[in-house]
Parts: structure tokens; C-alpha cells; sequence
């Protein structure tokens, strides 16, 4: 059995989550949410000069700089199998990545799928040679893990919203995910006081969800600017919750 000693939840960790996950006991995890760093083609196309293409030069740039692109190491996935207690995940990724997913969790471990789509309603322009970048797929594997939707809209797999440019700015973080999705997808897949684990938690909006709907979260982030963030960040939904109790 590996990881003899169960990191203290409702903590952030900035350390590498390959070595931070290995001190996570086999089977203490209830639900994991990921958002890992996308395979992501940066170069090719003429962007030109307008504000928009300018726009996009400055994200590609800040993708880069804090490794954003390169994917990541999938022997991630052996070691969440390891620590949840059942099969019950969620994954962020681009269309070029579902195949792995697929081949890793229902080919090889049978597991059922839901796919959650992101839709933005307000998308850069840019459609040269391809459609608009106006989504992003969560994929959801369950083995005995549960998806039990409360409500009609919590029910819903395409969530649709604007793309939260104040949200971006405030927590300096290129690819946030809308806080009210994450919301639901922790209500859907857990109960109150279970352990939610985010190994690549970014300006933390696992964590913050987590909070807001009474779970415990473990968490990792490498990038010490966006841990610092997340810190931040929780700190200010605990002094919310104190206020109002």
C-alpha cells in the first residue's frame, strides 16, 4: 500500500502532484477533478495585427511561459486510480485528448463516460481554416463512482456561459474554469464531507467549490505564482464563511 500518510485536507500543496500523491493513501479519495495542462498546438496561422490577434498572441505567450502546452505525465492517471476509492473522476481536456482518455479508462478499465461541454457564448473570431473555439470538453468515467443530479439543471451536460475575462484578470490565471460549473460537478459526484483531490488546482477554483459545497479538497500546483493565487484566494471564501456564521 502505497502513501502511508494521508495529506491534511482542506491544504493546498505547491509541489509536483506526481511526488505530492504518492503520501495519499490507496482508496481515501472520493472524487477527483482535473483540469491538466492541455496538448496544445501554439504555432502556425497568420494572427495580424488587430487587438484580437494581439489578444491572442498575449495568452499563447502566457500559456507558454508557464507550461501550459506540453500535456502532462499520464502515469498521473495510475496513481488517481490507486487513491480513489472508486473509479469517479472528472478531466478537462481538447479534442485531441479524448482518444487517450478513452483507450485508458473504457477500454482498459470498462469504466461508463459522460462527456460535459463548456460551451462559450463569447468566443475569440478567430475561424480561419477551422470552427470557432467556442467549447471545451470535461470527460466524466465512473466505475461505481455516482453521478446523482439534484435538479433539472444540474442534469444538464452542455453548460453555456461567457468566458470570465474578470475572473481571468483578477486570478491572473489564462484557462479558469467557471466557478458554478465546477459547483456542479461536485454536487453531482459527492456527498457533503467527502475528499475532492484537483492535482493540477491552478488559482484554485477546485478548492473554492469545494468549500462552498461542503467538501474537504486536497490540492497540487507546481507554479508557485498561481499556488500563491489559490492561496489567496481560499482565504478570502474562509473569511466569507466566518462573517456569515
Amino acid at each position: 500500500m502505497k502513501g502511508n500518510l494521508l495529506l491534511q485536507t482542506n491544504k493546498i500543496f505547491n509541489e509536483d502532484c506526481l511526488l505530492g500523491i504518492k503520501k495519499i493513501p490507496d482508496n481515501s479519495i472520493d472524487l477527483v477533478i482535473i483540469d491538466p495542462p492541455y496538448d496544445i498546438c501554439t504555432k502556425g496561422g497568420k494572427t495580424g495585427n488587430s487587438r484580437v490577434a494581439k489578444e491572442v498572441k498575449i495568452l499563447e505567450k502566457e500559456l507558454i511561459d508557464n507550461n501550459l502546452t506540453d500535456g502532462f505525465d499520464i502515469s498521473i492517471l495510475d496513481e488517481l486510480i490507486r487513491v480513489m476509492k472508486n473509479i469517479n473522476i472528472y478531466i478537462w481536456c481538447n479534442g485531441r485528448q479524448i482518444p487517450l482518455y478513452i483507450k485508458y479508462f473504457i477500454e482498459q478499465l470498462d469504466c461508463k463516460l459522460e462527456i460535459i461541454i463548456w460551451g462559450k457564448t463569447n468566443p475569440m473570431p478567430l475561424y480561419s481554416n477551422k470552427y470557432l473555439g467556442d467549447k471545451e470538453y470535461c470527460l466524466y468515467f465512473r466505475k461505481k463512482g455516482f453521478c446523482q443530479p439534484k435538479n433539472y439543471e444540474d442534469a444538464k451536460t452542455i453548460y453555456l456561459s461567457t468566458i470570465n475575462i474578470k475572473d481571468k484578470q483578477k486570478y491572473e490565471h489564462p484557462t479558469i474554469k467557471p466557478l458554478p460549473l465546477i459547483r456542479k460537478l461536485i454536487r453531482n459526484s459527492s456527498n457533503e464531507n467527502d475528499v475532492v483531490l484537483d492535482c493540477f488546482i491552478g488559482s484554485g477554483t477546485t478548492a473554492v467549490a469545494s468549500i462552498l459545497e461542503n467538501r474537504k479538497f486536497i490540492g497540487f500546483e507546481i507554479n508557485k505564482k498561481y499556488y500563491d493565487i489559490a492561496l489567496k484566494r481560499i482565504s478570502e471564501v474562509n473569511k466569507e464563511d466566518d462573517i456569515n456564521e
